[in-house]
């Protein structure tokens, strides 16, 4: 008997020897104890990785640190670059969307080699000082060993929904120390309704079980100590707006230039994938001794947490702010878009504290802000910029307010979602994740079920159209006899040369006595034309029948009725 057997064969007895009341319980809490200690083992491993290679030199080398800084930061970059090329292509960027494409496309499995590949990829990769977050792996380590421990229990890999996503709310909990963000987040975001009930319990159970592992080998501070702060004046609810704008427009930036330059990247056949991560590690390292060498700071590398610890405690000028935030954002997009191993959480707060710390002091040149003022600023530049990049504001809101433990914030970090969810909304279709799976070609709207009315509005109408629809080439009476008597439709697109000329409808072939039938108009429509707008167009246009074309003179590819919105209408379902 090998060792997983015995692991399996104990985790099953003991299940047994439970109470039945809490037998429901005992998997949820499984998953969430395994989930806390991947992400404790993660943190302490970046953390003491980073002080090693980054924290120590820099403060005892002197310009000596240039030089040696520079091996660190490509040397791993190229380690964790062969890690992630032959262990997991997998692993590679956040670990968010892959974890998503899991839940619904593989029915929450994903193979091991992952944990594997991302645990020592991502502790190279950002204790090396790559400019990447490790909340993002951390979901995707502990959603896979969430997984994969349901399989040692005996769940198929076609029941592991409930195990990943518990998993995976575990791993948030852990790493900001965030249990009730980390519920919300993997509702919003992964399953993408946050009134979903039905893995609520695993996901409760899971969460509080992590948290209670950081608490105890991490302790139960927040993540970010911040002093108490007093009543804020009503002018700050006015500055909160184009701060919270601005941290939003660079979460944009942020967005639409990772993205566009990994999809660059990806046709770059000369360079080997292993070789990758070390391009986007020396722009970042660049970008980092420049700023060490103009003020001080290592806040370009690694999370860059130390840094953003002095901008909340006061000891950053806007200007060092500003100088930080440029940086960091240039090398978090370039060492995202060469294939880094790492998140995006703590970049974004970083990018929304330094914008939030430089505004705030521009504005108390104007009219004069306490420190405390200054403060809350800071702190909603945060919820904002990563509201607006992971486009989930409830998560946004109460991950900041958890991780700072100020409610006297939470006011301010509304206010500021609502401002930077309408600048991301202006410039973005999707958030970060979601736009990562459709340049990859993942269509998750063919996994995801439709869960009201509203939402199957929003839908392009391909999804409930007819594929390679019955057509007819011909308007001869005795030759469509036969068709309209082999098949019960009521139209019958004429398609001849590859060109839509009309429609033959049954009555016509059925009634008339004429040897040739008139082609009635045929009205088109694009495949990927949202529901809403196409059902507008059938009653105002009194069709009951559209035809789906591929471009302006395509040939026809679908067809698409009013009994196909119905059927999809009765079909739409609240089980998720």
């Amino acid at each position: 008997m090998n060792g997983f057997s015995r692991i399996r064969d104990f985790l099953v007895r003991f299940r047994a020897a439970l109470p039945s009341d809490l037998r429901t319980y005992y998997h949820p809490f499984i998953y969430g104890l395994v989930g806390g200690l991947s992400a404790v083992a993660f943190q302490a491993s970046v953390q003491a990785l980073f002080q090693w290679l980054w924290v120590v030199p820099s403060k005892s080398l002197g310009l000596a640190f240039v030089p040696v800084s520079f091996g660190v930061i490509v040397g791993t970059s190229i380690i964790a670059g062969f890690i992630l090329t032959h262990v997991s292509k997998e692993a590679a960027g956040s670990g968010i969307p892959q974890v998503k494409a899991a839940f619904w496309r593989d029915f929450g499995y994903l193979p091991f080699r992952v944990v594997v590949a991302k645990f020592f990829g991502g502790v190279i990769t950002i204790g090396g000082g790559s400019s990447l977050g490790r909340e993002g792996p951390t979901v995707h380590i502990a959603g896979t060993l969430a997984s994969n421990v349901a399989g040692l229990l005996g769940a198929p890999k076609q029941e592991r929904r409930p195990a990943l996503l518990a998993g995976a709310a575990a791993g948030l909990a852990a790493a900001f120390n965030t249990p009730l963000s980390a519920i919300t987040f993997v509702l919003e975001e992964i399953m993408e309704d946050l009134n979903s009930t039905r893995y609520l319990a695993p996901v409760l159970i899971a969460s509080v079980t992590s948290t209670f592992v950081a608490h105890l080998f991490l302790g139960d501070n927040p993540a970010f100590v911040i002093p108490g702060t007093a009543r804020f004046s009503w002018k700050l609810y006015l500055f909160v707006v184009p701060v919270a704008a601005l941290s939003g427009l660079i979460g944009v930036i942020f967005q639409k230039g990772a993205l566009i330059w990994r999809d660059h990247i990806k046709n770059y056949r000369r360079i080997p994938l292993a070789f990758r991560p070390a391009i986007g590690a020396f722009v970042n390292w660049m970008c980092g001794i420049a700023v060490f060498l103009t003020i001080a700071h290592i806040g370009v590398f690694g999370l860059g947490y130390n840094d953003l610890q002095s901008m909340l405690a006061g000891h950053i000028t806007g200007v060092q702010a500003t100088i930080l935030l440029v940086a960091k954002l240039a090398a978090t997009i370039t060492v995202y878009a060469w294939g880094g191993a790492g998140g995006i959480f703590s970049p974004t707060l970083f990018f929304g504290a330094a914008a939030g710390l430089a505004l705030s002091q521009l504005f108390s040149l104007a009219t004069h802000l306490p420190p405390n003022e200054q403060l809350a600023l800071t702190v909603a530049g945060m919820s904002a910029c990563l509201g607006a990049v992971v486009r989930a504001p409830i998560t946004s809101i109460l991950i900041v307010f958890e991780m700072t433990h100020q409610f006297a914030f939470v006011p301010l970090l509304m206010i500021g979602a609502l401002a930077s969810q309408a600048v991301s909304r202006a410039f973005c279709r999707t958030n970060f994740y979601s736009e990562i799976l459709e340049r990859d070609g993942i269509d998750l709207d063919q996994h995801i079920p439709i869960k009201s009315w509203a939402a199957l509005q929003k839908r392009p109408i391909a999804m409930i159209a007819t594929f390679k629809p019955i057509t007819v080439n011909t308007t001869a009476r005795e030759e469509l006899l036969s068709i309209v008597e082999e098949y019960p439709y009521r139209f019958f697109p004429l398609v001849r040369g590859n060109k839509l000329e009309g429609l033959i409808l049954r009555d016509s072939v059925l009634e008339t006595s004429e040897e040739n039938i008139a082609p009635r108009p045929a009205r088109t429509i694009s495949p990927n034309t949202p529901v809403k707008e196409a059902v507008d167009r059938m009653v105002t246009d009194s069709a009951y029948f559209l035809v789906l074309v591929a471009g302006q003179e395509g040939p026809p590819i679908g067809i698409v009725t009013l009994h196909d919105v119905l059927r999809a209408q009765s079909q739409i379902t609240d089980q998720f």
